[in-house]
């Protein structure tokens, strides 16, 4: 009999649809239908391209993370480093096929849409540390033997998407790889001297910036240096959001946005727009959507009987905090602007895919338990 890598094969699918988080199914959904208004108002109340292009792509994409959520969590270990090394092989295509835009080349024209091989990069980098981490004992992690490969692993991929250049997403990616290096039990006092090297070569790593990247820094420290050039976006961002008030200015009302003073308000910035409609309270009601998504991530990795899975769901927890954290610090002026979409949210194919994946394969670890019990 053929071996099936799909789970629970013997059960009615009624069955099968049972075993899956229905939390984080409704959460997913929830966070889908505010990014379908709040895309709709960036667009000024027009049903358009972003709108249209944003809700077809959260459709299909949410199609796949079910259809992920029923393949066997061992299929996922078996292919964890080649699919690691396909989105690696992707990474140097950029570099040889990618399309340049705005200085920066880091989309392959697949025809169907651009793809951004970095974005799934964030996914594989877990999946490939936490297939490598889940067969070595805690205890030996620290050994120099098994520390050569998740080095070249996390800094290959890192280097390479920081070339092209996108600083922001290269720190993203290094930081989910360093989330599941972390709970592997890896020594803290390796992580301090690491920070302290780090900080220590600051200044020689400034020197290396891109001048656009180096002004995003010294808008970060004061936007108004240039409050008409580098520092107009974040500035405006500050308005945006200060505007909004406790209650909001109302779904379709925001001046900021629909004066097009708020550049980007698509993608890395739609956060503010979504601020200075819905106010404080809109914002809270948000980050609880997003932390109840976390919620579950982590409990479903508590849950899982793996190490593999356990490791997985709760570095990717980890990774997805921070890249909500990061968004909505950039946009609120608290950190520099960097390429950081906010999950789900945000305009952008290769961004909702990744996200989708990443959560698709969360769901499998809790419907591999639920086939095991």
């Amino acid at each position: 009999m053929k071996k099936s890598y799909f789970q629970n094969r013997n059960l009615r699918f009624s069955e099968k649809m049972l075993s899956l988080d229905f939390q984080l199914i409704f959460l997913i959904l929830t966070l889908g239908i505010i990014s379908f208004f709040a895309m709709y108002s960036t667009e000024r109340g027009n049903f358009g391209y972003y709108t249209q292009s944003h809700i077809y792509r959260f459709f299909f994409f949410f199609v796949v993370f079910i259809f992920f959520s029923f393949i066997k969590i061992s299929f996922w270990i078996k292919i964890a480093y080649l699919f690691y090394f396909l989105v690696l092989i992707l990474l140097l295509g950029v570099d040889i096929f990618g399309i340049t835009s705005s200085g920066s080349k880091r989309w392959i024209n697949l025809f169907i849409f651009n793809l951004q091989p970095s974005e799934l990069m964030k996914i594989s980098l877990i999946l490939f540390l936490a297939r490598y981490y889940s067969r070595i004992p805690t205890h030996e992690v620290a050994k120099i033997r098994y520390m050569i490969i998740p080095i070249f692993a996390l800094f290959i991929p890192v280097v390479m998407v920081a070339s092209q250049p996108d600083l922001g997403t290269a720190m993203l990616i290094a930081i989910g790889g360093f989330a599941v290096i972390w709970l592997t039990g890896f020594r803290i006092k390796y992580f301090i001297y690491s920070s302290v090297m780090l900080i220590c070569l600051t200044p020689v790593c400034i020197a290396f910036l891109k001048p656009y990247q180096k002004a995003r820094i010294l808008t970060f420290l004061n936007p108004e240096r240039d409050p008409l050039g580098a520092g107009y976006q974040i500035i405006q961002s500050k308005i945006a959001v200060g505007s909004g008030g406790i209650t909001g200015k109302g779904f379709l009302n925001g001046s900021q946005s629909y004066l097009d003073y708020l550049p980007e308000k698509h993608t890395d910035f739609i956060f503010t727009l979504f601020s200075e409609e819905f106010g404080f309270v809109g914002c809270l009601l948000l980050l609880i959507v997003y932390a109840m998504i976390i919620y579950r991530i982590i409990a479903i990795g508590h849950r899982a009987r793996s190490n593999f899975a356990k490791l997985y769901c709760f570095s990717f927890g980890i990774a997805f905090f921070i890249y909500v954290m990061v968004n909505m610090s950039m946009v609120l002026g608290l950190l520099p602007i960097v390429g950081a979409p906010l999950p789900i949210l945000s305009y952008g194919g290769s961004s909702m895919m990744a996200m989708m994946i990443g959560l698709g394969l969360v769901m499998s670890c809790k419907v591999s338990d639920e086939e095991s019990d």
